[in-house]
């Protein structure tokens, strides 16, 4: 079984930064890609980044040279630095990482959501 715990969410003014967290747990026995989708209300969801092992990197065009993703492969966790944050950003966060198990099952698994809400 996979976990994927969030953190580092909050409120933040316009200009401000955050940095969110994502420490993934469990039968891992290697992590494929690590992403992170937001959702507003009302909103689909959309990607924000996405980090491969292979190297691959993407950012939605509305976050590029603002957000960037990173990988810590030994703690198995994904983080999203996010600077210049604007009130456009304000949504749900969400972690995903494609994982194959200690049982070589491949898989996608979703972590719970972390607020992120910036206002003046």
């Amino acid at each position: 079984q996979v976990q994927l715990v969030e953190s580092g969410g909050g409120l933040v003014q316009p200009g401000g930064s955050l940095r969110l967290s994502c420490a993934a747990s469990g039968s891992i026995f290697s992590i494929n890609a690590m992403a992170w989708h937001r959702q507003a209300p009302g909103k689909q969801r959309e990607l924000v980044a996405i980090k491969a092992s292979d190297g691959y990197t993407n950012y939605a065009d509305s976050v590029k040279g603002r957000f960037t993703i990173s990988r810590d492969n030994a703690k198995n966790t994904v983080y999203l630095q996010m600077n210049s944050l604007k009130p456009e950003d304000t949504a749900v966060y969400y972690c995903y990482a494609d994982i194959t198990t200690s049982r070589r099952v491949r898989s996608g698994h979703w972590g719970q959501g972390t607020q992120v809400t910036v206002s003046s």
